[in-house]
């Protein structure tokens, strides 16, 4: 069934996965795939890694 991917800026709390988890869980349970079905894989990158705009986000959001 469904694997939904996540990228997120290294650093998100354990707390914080699992409201995305749940989140993501339930719009799927919503439309009727059994939660058991819905793989979700949290992928982690520094932020020195991610750039919109021609800018990285290291130093766009450096002080977050």
């Amino acid at each position: 069934m469904p694997v939904v991917q996540v990228s997120v800026w290294a650093g998100m709390s354990e707390a914080n996965k699992k409201k995305v988890v749940d989140g993501i869980t339930k719009v799927f349970e919503e439309v009727g795939v059994p939660k058991d079905a819905v793989t979700i894989i949290i992928y982690e990158a520094p932020r020195s890694n991610w750039a919109t705009g021609g800018q990285l986000h290291s130093e766009k959001y450096a002080e977050r």
